[in-house]
């Protein structure tokens, strides 16, 4: 079962768990669409794909509710940001 993530790692901004702009990896690292796409679209955790994260459905809120602890980047992934604007830049 995915942790649905409360926050984006980067930018610490709330991820309800019905926000359709919450992006994830393979090992549920979350951001918001803002940070996603200047990463690139790539984790900075792991270097893995982000994806749209899924919407669990109202029912299971009660049995599984959405992740209390929240995870979040001291540098706010400045530097993976700088990197993917540099080679964006090179191009």
């Amino acid at each position: 079962m995915l942790e649905l993530r409360a926050n984006c790692e980067c930018c610490d901004r709330k991820l309800p768990s019905a926000e359709l702009a919450a992006f994830i990896c393979s090992f549920e690292c979350t951001f918001c669409a803002d940070c996603t796409a200047q990463l690139g679209g790539v984790c900075p955790n792991c270097g893995g794909e982000l994806v749209r994260r899924p919407l669990r459905p109202a029912q299971f809120f009660t049995r599984l509710p959405v992740a209390a602890k929240r995870v979040s980047k001291l540098d706010g992934c400045s530097q993976q940001k700088q990197r993917r604007r540099a080679s964006s830049n090179a191009r």
